[in-house]
């Protein structure tokens, strides 16, 4: 990102984001985050798995 090249950008990020949110609801908002972001990859895997059929399978005909 070109706005965060600089290292005193980054801690001034820091710092908007702990007095906005606040220390204490900065680990219940990150676990959050985490447990969403597993939630989001499991589901894309899903439906990567459910879009791709086995090639060597034929249909049975009755």
């Amino acid at each position: 990102m070109p706005f965060l090249r600089e290292p005193s950008h980054i801690l001034l990020l820091l710092i908007v984001v702990v007095v906005l949110f606040g220390a204490k609801r900065l680990p219940d908002s990150a676990k959050s985050l985490g447990k969403s972001m597993r939630i989001f990859k499991s589901e894309m895997k899903e439906m990567k798995e459910d879009g791709k059929e086995p090639k060597d399978k034929e249909p049975e005909e009755k």
